[in-house]
């Protein structure tokens, strides 16, 4: 029987200075109060980054702290790229992580990073739709909401 867990994952990033920060609610048992999840989620702060590599930054951070000893990690994320990453795989091995014409493409330590995790930890990806208005969110977008006020409220409560 394998060990399974439930990761919410979430950033927010200034353009202009590139600082970030990103959220992480990693759970046992999507039957958790909403307070008690308030105070599992949590934060760090990254530098030089984008929104796209922000939110590799966050999961990988968050991947890289789990024992993968027979674990089934479901990720919950808004991100685009990451629910993608997993069909352009073989496009990106096939070519050596280079672009057409022939330069490293960006984040490509990142997404062998993702690839060795998601193999070892056996990820399976969810999409959330960020942003649902209140009534129209399940367990699993409250939940999200967490992850995703949190990176919004650090990255403003530090004005940056």
């Amino acid at each position: 029987m394998s060990n399974q867990l439930f990761l919410f994952t979430d950033g927010s990033v200034n353009p202009q200075s590139k600082i970030g920060f990103g959220a992480v609610l990693l759970l046992q048992d999507l039957n958790v109060s909403l307070d008690e999840a308030k105070t599992l989620v949590k934060l760090n702060r990254f530098e030089n980054t984008s929104s796209t590599k922000l939110e590799l930054q966050v999961l990988l951070l968050a991947l890289n702290e789990i024992d993968s000893d027979n674990c089934h990690v479901i990720v919950y994320t808004d991100s685009q790229n990451i629910i993608g990453l997993p069909a352009r795989r073989e496009r990106f091995e096939k070519n050596g992580y280079c672009s057409k014409n022939g330069k490293l493409i960006a984040n490509h330590k990142l997404y062998q990073e993702f690839y060795r995790l998601t193999d070892a930890l056996k990820c399976e990806f969810v999409k959330v739709k960020g942003h649902k208005v209140s009534g129209q969110k399940d367990p699993v977008d409250q939940l999200f909401a967490l992850v995703d006020r949190a990176s919004r409220n650090a990255l403003r409560a530090r004005g940056i």
